[in-house]
């Protein structure tokens, strides 16, 4: 896939050959959106990877936010992970039962505390369980181990950054949410909130990046789908979707092709399209 990170995607054999590794932990952070109807705790119980600890987006969040699932302290982000049994030198391999964007929240939410040993199993839980590949129903019980949560604060961004820079363009943003939402012409999933996008931003689907089979697609597609909307990849790029997760779909793509300068607006349309004193473009 000549990918200049290819350590953070692993492969359903590599996961199936490694999963009983003791620095191995693996982890479930399925998340749907309302329509979809799923309850992912009630999946997670029924059936999950064997030895995989839940990471609900939900809880390991601001819960004082009036914002869906917007980043935790470092305080409490670092008692999920010890309780989860996840710690400082642990690999951490993250899936989901969707299209691999919740599991890349989780990998970003990682990342941004400072564990950087996290990586997305390509294709997810879909398509382990597709391959016949065991499942349980019982949770683990991790041993808790010490994680040192350290905010970095270069990736991510907030309502006043983002206004900002729409005056000083010094970075380029990039919308993860369909076209038609981006244009204001699709109604948004949650109620209440104003069509259109952030002035200056341009769109790029954070489908664009996955292919037909719900894997990641190859570099150069990756490439492809966001030069093609005009994003120079030596410049820094912020992401912004809904309410963050898709939008840390792109900025995991970003990784995967060596775009180092990336960043994830945490409260993305939910935020800005829900203020009026916030300018928009349709």
């Amino acid at each position: 896939m000549d990918y200049v990170n290819p350590q953070s995607l692993v492969s359903t054999d590599w996961l199936a050959e490694h999963i009983n590794a003791p620095d191995v932990r693996v982890v479930d952070a399925s998340w749907y959106m309302p329509a979809e109807n799923r309850d992912p705790a009630a999946e997670y119980d029924a059936e999950h990877i064997p030895g995989a600890v839940r990471f609900d987006i939900d809880e390991i969040a601001d819960t004082d936010s009036d914002l869906p699932h917007m980043m935790p302290s470092p305080e409490k982000f670092s008692s999920r992970m010890r309780k989860a049994g996840i710690g400082d030198g642990n690999r951490v391999v993250v899936y989901d039962g969707g299209m691999m964007m919740a599991a890349a929240r989780a990998w970003w939410m990682l990342r941004t505390f400072g564990h950087d040993d996290v990586a997305i199993l390509d294709g997810g839980f879909n398509k382990w369980k597709a391959e016949g590949r065991p499942l349980e129903d019982m949770p683990p019980t991790p041993r808790e181990r010490h994680f040192t949560a350290r905010l970095n604060s270069t990736m991510i961004r907030y309502a006043d950054q983002m206004l900002a820079n729409i005056d000083s363009q010094k970075e380029q943003v990039v919308d993860a949410r369909a076209q038609a939402r981006f244009d204001g012409i699709a109604p948004e999933p949650r109620a209440g909130l104003r069509g259109g996008h952030i002035p200056g931003s341009v769109c790029v689907p954070f489908i664009d990046v996955i292919d037909d089979d719900k894997t990641m697609l190859p570099a150069a597609d990756i490439k492809e789908a966001f030069t093609s909307a005009g994003l120079d990849l030596k410049k820094p790029i912020v992401a912004t979707c809904g309410s963050g997760v898709s939008a840390a779909m792109l900025v995991f793509a970003m990784h995967l092709i060596g775009q180092r300068q990336n960043a994830v607006y945490d409260g993305s349309w939910t935020e800005w399209g829900g203020r009026e004193d916030l300018p928009i473009e349709a």
